[in-house]
């Protein structure tokens, strides 16, 4: 788990979420306290369970922004997944069961590619081994056994090639510190050579009733492996060779372990769209109910053992953090079992003029920055005025009043109309141009598409 204060997850998340102090300190806490929990002895551990989170608060303030960098904060294994595409038990679609193996799937990624960089740079040098084999090959004797000869322990040599001379050897050591020199200097990259990869031949359907075992899992252990030549670069069979070596470096029964372990103990559940599953009836057909479905999901949040291809995976100390709009149902409208495992509740704030502003300009990922890094690439330096911010800002939150709600992502929607003549005009082949967006261009080209009137086109 990660070292971070909660001050420092904050910190961290104000670097590209503007407001929602409350939602953030919120989350922070209940991250730190994972890291806490860790350090207790083990008869305390087990007594203390995580304290689910549910998010409320409209579309487009932040709430699946958080879940994104919570992920690349945290060292731990993390999955978001929307709660409309379970279905209840006995009907055709996903099962709730599938968000634990596929976390599980996330937890072997993630200590995998751990396992992976200790090992990189002896794979990579196995790999340079073998390529030098392959562009310098060896002069070896080929010998053939006689079936039956080697049936009685009577091996018959059938052909064998003359042995290697000394003044061969010579030559081909020769060829070969020349050939490792060029490898490391990078003069063979696109050479062409043929090698020989595995191939992947197993059928992906999932077996019901196998803990999403799929029938290529079952067969991989009994069928022998594939392997088909193909022509590629010296610098793409790099790629090949490494992550073979690296794949026999690797003990992956250790990796299955700690990562079962792992997710386990650290793993975080983001679940989206909680709202769309609150209530008795469900959208897709009369007889599937949404109760059902949150019937479903409330043993996995207890705490439960869920089978997968790897073993038993227990779900008794995993984090859920539950967001959704609630315009329509209540949190209330959850069955009341599930509402008590979700024992902390933050609503987050609508944005407004002011949060849009901010989130022109201020996050490291702002939307002013990525449009001025698109344009640049076709040679258009654009430059926003102060005065121009304000007047899309104000914009977006007219036009967030007057039509749906939709939180930060109108700023991309008047951000598309207001430079879709500058990017269509640009063509990267004229000299470099400046072109400063201010407050009368964003008057003069949203005016001109009656963009205050024709609220409309604003309506994803």
């Amino acid at each position: 788990m990660s070292f971070l204060t909660p001050k420092e997850i904050v910190s961290e998340l104000d670097k590209y979420i503007i407001g929602q102090d409350k939602a953030k300190r919120t989350v922070a806490v209940a991250l730190r306290n994972r890291y806490r929990r860790s350090k207790l002895d083990e008869e305390m551990r087990e007594e203390i369970t995580p304290k689910n989170i549910i998010m409320i608060g409209p579309t487009g303030v932040g709430k699946t922004e958080i879940a994104r960098r919570i992920s690349r904060l945290m060292d731990a294994p993390f999955l978001k997944v929307e709660a409309t595409k379970f279905t209840e038990v006995g009907y055709v679609g996903r099962d709730v069961e599938s968000m634990i193996r596929d976390l599980v799937e996330a937890a072997i990624r993630m200590v995998k590619q751990k396992r992976y960089e200790t090992v990189k740079e002896r794979a990579a040098q196995n790999a340079e081994d073998r390529l030098v084999d392959m562009l310098v090959p060896n002069k070896k004797s080929r010998q053939q056994q006689n079936p039956l000869g080697a049936l009685f322990g009577m091996g018959q040599q059938i052909e064998s090639a003359p042995a290697e001379t000394d003044e061969e050897k010579q030559k081909r050591m020769t060829r070969r510190e020349e050939t490792i020199k060029n490898l490391k200097e990078g003069r063979l990259e696109h050479l062409v050579i043929e090698i020989e990869v595995e191939v992947n031949a197993g059928s992906s359907i999932e077996i019901p009733g196998m803990g999403g075992e799929s029938m290529g899992d079952l067969l991989s252990g009994i069928l022998p492996t594939k392997t088909k030549k193909r022509k590629v670069s010296v610098a793409e069979a790099r790629k090949i060779l490494e992550q073979e070596e690296a794949e026999k470096l690797i003990d992956m029964d250790e990796v299955t372990q700690t990562a079962i372990e792992t997710a386990e103990q650290n793993g975080i559940i983001f679940l989206d769209e909680i709202d769309k599953i609150a209530g008795k009836t469900m959208g897709s057909g009369p007889d599937i109910s949404r109760e059902g479905v949150q019937r479903d999901i409330l043993p996995i949040v207890e705490g439960s053992t869920v089978m997968t291809k790897y073993g038993p995976v227990k779900t008794d100390y995993m984090l859920f953090i539950a967001a959704g709009a609630f315009h329509v149902a209540k949190v209330s409208d959850l069955i009341p079992e599930l509402q008590g495992r979700f024992p902390i509740k933050v609503e987050l704030e609508t944005l407004g003029r002011k949060e849009f502003e901010l989130i022109l300009t201020q996050p490291k990922n702002a939307i002013t920055k990525q449009y001025e890094a698109l344009l640049a690439a076709d040679g258009v330096n654009i430059r926003f005025t102060e005065g121009a911010l304000k007047k899309v800002a104000e914009i977006a939150q007219i036009v967030n009043e007057s039509t749906e709600n939709i939180g930060a992502r109108r700023l991309q929607t008047i951000m598309e109309n207001l430079l879709e003549d500058i990017f269509f005009n640009a063509n990267g082949i004229e000299p470099p141009v400046e072109v400063t967006i201010d407050e009368a261009y964003v008057t003069e080209h949203l005016k001109k598409e009656e963009q205050y009137q024709n609220l409309q086109k604003f309506i994803l």
